[in-house]
This record gives structure tokens, sequence and C-alpha cells, in this order.
């Protein structure tokens, strides 16, 4: 199995919308991709997040069963989709991947 954990620090504003507004619309749309990504086994996110060095605003965990079918993830019209409305609300972003 492989684990795939995204940290986001999103802007205060962007895009003509508070930080808090863009994580709602993060989250319906990252929580939608399990129906459209069948190598997505599990998605975990959350915006109430309390305690995070750095500190972040919105946490993605995600499950696949190996390493390609996360680089199919990646790769994905409807991430990809994600993606765009995603890069240009976020501060910073950390990353990681890794087997279990």
């Amino acid at each position: 199995m492989v684990g795939h954990i995204v940290m986001w620090k999103l802007k205060p504003e962007a895009e003509g919308r508070s930080a808090a507004e863009n994580a709602a619309t993060m989250k319906s749309m990252l929580e939608a991709l399990p129906a459209r990504i069948p190598q997505l086994r599990k998605l975990v996110l959350s915006t109430d997040v309390f305690a995070s060095i750095p500190e972040a605003d919105v946490v993605l965990y995600t499950e696949f069963d190996n390493a390609d079918d996360l680089q199919t993830y990646q790769i994905h019209p409807e991430h990809k989709k994600c993606v765009a409305f995603i890069q240009p609300i976020v501060a910073e972003r950390r990353m990681v991947d890794y087997t279990f």
C-alpha cells in the first residue's frame, strides 16, 4: 500500500475568496475524487486542523494499492482540475508519499 499526505497553508485571501471559503471548495472537490478515480482506495480530508508544524489549513490523506496507482491518480484529469483550483490559493504545501 502507498500513503500520500498533503498539507496546505492557504493564502488569507485568493481568487476573491477567503481562506475558509477556498478550503471548503477544496474539500468538496477532493472528496468527490474517489467516485471518479478507481485507483484511489481511501481519501480523508480535514479543514479542522488544530495542531501542525508548520501551520496548515487543509490536510489530505489518501491510500493506493501501489506507486503506479498513485501516479495514475496524479495525472488523472479530475485530479488535475483540483490542482488547477488549488495552486493559486496556496501559500505553502508539504507532501509525503510512503509505503506501508
